[in-house]
């Protein structure tokens, strides 16, 4: 099953949340219109400013935790792939 890592933002180099999803449209969706309780719904991070795709959900979990564990700044730096 694919599976998608997301980063949501709130205002451009603010609050950032990342996510991992099978349905990446639905879930957007969710956090937009506010229907996800917890950490996107109390910052307002509804802007999807970044995507990527994986063939298997292990994998979306794993990168996900990767790049849970960058430094913010990275984040923002063009090519931060790589860290």
């Amino acid at each position: 099953m694919s599976a998608w890592v997301y980063i949501l933002a709130s205002r451009p180099y603010e609050t950032l949340y990342t996510g991992v999803t099978t349905d990446l449209v639905r879930r957007i969706y969710e956090h937009r219109e506010g229907l996800i309780e917890g950490f996107s719904e109390r910052y307002g991070v509804k802007s999807l400013v970044w995507y990527e795709n994986h063939f298997e959900i292990s994998s979306a979990i794993s990168r996900e935790k990767q790049i849970k564990r960058w430094r913010r700044q990275w984040k923002f730096e063009p090519g931060s792939g790589s860290h």
